[in-house]
């Protein structure tokens, strides 16, 4: 399915249809599989209820690349927002941040300062904030930014950080930000990147993401597997079960709308599962990284459109 992958990753940055679906009733209609709703009260009512079903959240305001900086001050409001609203409510839920809607390729450091001013909001909150990773060009400058914040001594352990396994620079990321310390969600990844720097082959892919998550099952900092593939979680559940890990020591996440029966199976089986639940009227480039990562969701989608 590469060819199917790569052109829904054409799709994800093609403005006019962006602009045309996020504006039309049917780019909206086929939207909700896979996202909440515009508004934080629908992100919050969603997340409400995937906690009755005994599975954890974390929350994301969909958008990236702002412009300006009024506009990274904005969309770092909207988390601010959530981590009151869900305190307020004591729903089971954490937020995901992309550090360029924070305005990174804006100044580095004006999203650091956004990034670690909701780090200490969520340790007022008793919550915890994840930093999204974006393409490869990306990745140093995310990871400086995180391991800086956690380094200060009343923010440690209160951000996190998420690796993708098709990058050949991901184990030793991860062994660095265990030698620090920090949680980090492990995904296979969403972005079209080069043969230089990332596995071209799913299977290379899938032996570096058992390899990774081995590595980070087997380490004392609580941490977050990102996958719907049954393969990927049989051999986590197998190092697990032979290393003598408990099943409280660790999550999977999954996406909002994608294998509701797993994620319902792992919990009645003792796993925590949490899942994404992203919000918002950005929702373009995010629908379609989804339809790019799994053929099964157009089949889904193509078969479902005009049900009632």
């Amino acid at each position: 399915m590469p060819l199917l992958r790569s052109f829904f990753i054409a799709l994800s940055h093609n403005r006019a249809l962006r602009s045309f679906s996020e504006r039309s009733r049917v780019g909206v209609r086929l939207s909700s599989r896979f996202v909440a709703g515009m508004e934080i009260d629908d992100a919050l009512r969603v997340a409400e209820a995937v906690n009755q079903q005994g599975i954890a959240v974390t929350l994301d305001s969909l958008g990236e690349s702002v412009t300006t900086e009024a506009e990274a001050q904005a969309a770092a409001m909207v988390y601010h927002k959530l981590l009151d609203a869900v305190a307020a409510r004591k729903l089971n839920a954490n937020i995901s941040v992309k550090l360029t809607q924070m305005g990174l390729n804006l100044s580095p450091a004006l999203a650091e300062n956004f990034a670690e001013n909701l780090a200490r909001h969520a340790r007022e909150k008793d919550s915890f904030v994840r930093i999204d990773m974006e393409d490869s060009s990306l990745t140093q400058v995310t990871l400086d930014i995180v391991q800086r914040i956690h380094a200060k001594p009343e923010l440690r352990g209160v951000i996190g950080v998420v690796i993708q396994a098709y990058l050949y620079r991901s184990q030793a990321d991860i062994e660095q930000l265990l030698a620090d310390g920090i949680r980090v969600r492990l995904c296979k990844g969403a972005y079209q990147e080069p043969a230089a720097v990332a596995y071209p082959r799913k299977a290379d892919v899938d032996a570096n993401f058992v390899r990774l998550s081995s590595l980070l099952l087997a380490s004392p900092v609580y941490h977050g597997l990102a996958t719907h593939d049954d393969a990927m979680i049989a051999a986590a559940r197998s190092f697990a079960s032979q290393h003598g890990i408990d099943p409280g020591r660790f999550e999977f996440q999954m996406l909002f709308g994608v294998r509701r029966d797993l994620q319902r199976r792992l919990v009645r089986e003792g796993y925590n599962v949490r899942v994404y639940v992203p919000f918002g009227s950005d929702w373009y480039p995010y629908f379609m990284r989804r339809l790019a990562e799994r053929p099964a969701n157009v089949l889904f989608l193509a078969k479902n459109f005009f049900r009632s």
